[in-house]
């Protein structure tokens, strides 16, 4: 009898393991930070610029989608705030941590770029980066957690452009693109409770998935996440022009 429940054991926790290992290869890699209808360069820089200035995008409170599930609705109004204050809320810390995002990239490839939000020094070569934001949508987090593929996905957008000022000289465009980044695919509960169910084991692989979704919604969805690798995307496009103007070498571009 006791051998007998050793080896339920045994293979409930193998079980298990395997719920846990495919569900969550399932979970990894499906949101992504995307580059779209980049213009061709109007003013390439062929010198390194002493500075890269970026610059907080614009965003319109009134334009943020709040998260449409339930619970959602109801946590703002028993925190006491309306909904339009929540979508101001949404609006000014996306716009923060961007513009800060993109400033972290971009040093850490080496390049001196400072977040400002006042015109650049007149005596310097500069790159400006600015933009504006076309999409802050949080979808639903219910219907990302229980369906997934692509259900009530979250997305962040925005439309970049990127200015070259030689010192004593005006901005000139670079380049123009849409940057987009969103929560992705990544299949619900209901699609990986079938890797656990498959072995015989649906309330293994129930838990299992949903505390692995727990912590996938945590760290790769909402608007936060999709903010984070909007920026990615946009520093990565910067760098791109260094590359292609020999000033900074492919290597240094992370990712």
């Amino acid at each position: 009898m006791f051998t007998s429940i050793k080896l339920i054991k045994k293979h409930s926790a193998r079980f298990a393991c395997i719920a846990m290992v495919s569900a969550s290869a399932l979970l990894s890699g499906c949101a992504s930070g995307n580059i779209t209808g980049a213009s061709a360069a109007v003013a390439q820089p062929v010198v390194r610029p002493d500075n890269i200035y970026v610059y907080t995008f614009a965003a319109q409170a009134d334009e943020v989608k709040l998260d449409g599930g339930m619970l959602q609705k109801l946590k703002t109004q028993m925190g006491g705030s309306s909904a339009a204050q929540k979508q101001a809320d949404d609006a000014a810390q996306v716009r923060e941590q961007v513009a800060n995002q993109i400033v972290r990239d971009l040093q850490s490839m080496g390049l001196r770029a400072i977040r400002s939000d006042i015109p650049a020094p007149a005596d310097q070569n500069v790159l400006l980066v600015q933009g504006s934001f076309d999409t802050i949508d949080a979808g639903n987090r219910r219907r990302r957690v229980l369906i997934g593929l692509g259900a009530g996905k979250s997305e962040v957008s925005s439309s970049v452009q990127i200015f070259y000022k030689p010192a004593g000289g005006a901005p000139q465009l670079v380049q123009s693109f849409t940057a987009s980044a969103d929560s992705g695919k990544a299949p619900g509960m209901v699609e990986t409770a079938g890797v656990g169910a498959a072995a015989g084991h649906i309330a293994t692989a129930a838990a299992v998935g949903g505390g692995l979704h727990a912590v996938s919604e945590t760290k790769h969805a909402g608007v936060s996440a999709d903010a984070t690798r909007l920026a990615d995307a946009v520093a990565k496009q910067i760098a791109q022009i260094g590359v292609s103007g020999g000033w900074l070498s492919s290597e240094r571009i992370k990712g």
